[in-house]
């Protein structure tokens, strides 16, 4: 389980064919360079997607990413240098500063439009009609791991408002038209589409 806040983006260092799926390694950036503290088993969040450290060599953590995740996320179109939010697993005495994220990506989307208004950024995002249909407009929404508000939800894309700090420290400040991201949709909108609808997913 993850609350959303980004602790710091990382960099991959490799990604390497494995079977069905790949092997990553990525390094943090100084934010969450105590990687002593990170054990093998461990959880992380990568763009929102939530991984088992596999290997800490002390400068980059390794992990495996098969068949079902890559199709389900951008982790296959990652190339050595790309940038990634990670954050850690949350614990029992954590402040809860985001909503709760579970790691598990309903699917991915396109950003489809990128507003300026001063340092801020309203960006809006194309994605299938059953996501938007578990998101309501000031509700919560996960985007490549970052917590963040609903602005507006329209029938196949939602937009959201970013604030400087956020564009800062997060890759959303680097993206652009046409990007992949990970989405995951608040849990309780899941629940509720399913116990209104009795639909069998």
């Amino acid at each position: 389980m993850f609350t959303g806040l980004v602790e710091a983006i990382g960099t991959v260092i490799s990604t390497e064919p494995d079977g069905p799926g790949i092997v990553l390694s990525i390094s943090p950036q100084s934010e969450m360079r105590d990687l002593e503290s990170v054990e093998i088993g461990d959880s992380i969040s990568i763009n929102g997607c939530c991984l088992t450290v596999i290997r800490n060599d002390g400068e980059s953590l390794w992990f495996q990413a098969g068949s079902e995740t890559l199709s389900k996320t951008n982790l296959g179109e990652f190339e050595v240098g790309t940038p990634v939010n990670l954050e850690r697993s949350l614990r029992p005495t954590d402040r809860m500063g985001g909503h709760f994220v579970q790691g598990h990506i309903d699917g991915t989307g396109l950003i489809d439009a990128i507003e300026t208004e001063g340092e801020w950024v309203n960006m809006w995002f194309r994605v299938p009609q059953h996501l938007t249909g578990q998101m309501v407009a000031k509700g919560s929404i996960a985007v490549d791991g970052i917590s963040l508000t609903l602005v507006n939800v329209e029938a196949d894309r939602f937009s959201v408002a970013l604030i400087p700090h956020t564009l800062e420290v997060t890759t959303l400040g680097r993206r652009k038209v046409g990007d992949r991201v990970n989405i995951e949709t608040d849990i309780v909108g899941k629940y509720m589409e399913k116990m209104l609808t009795g639909a069998v997913k």
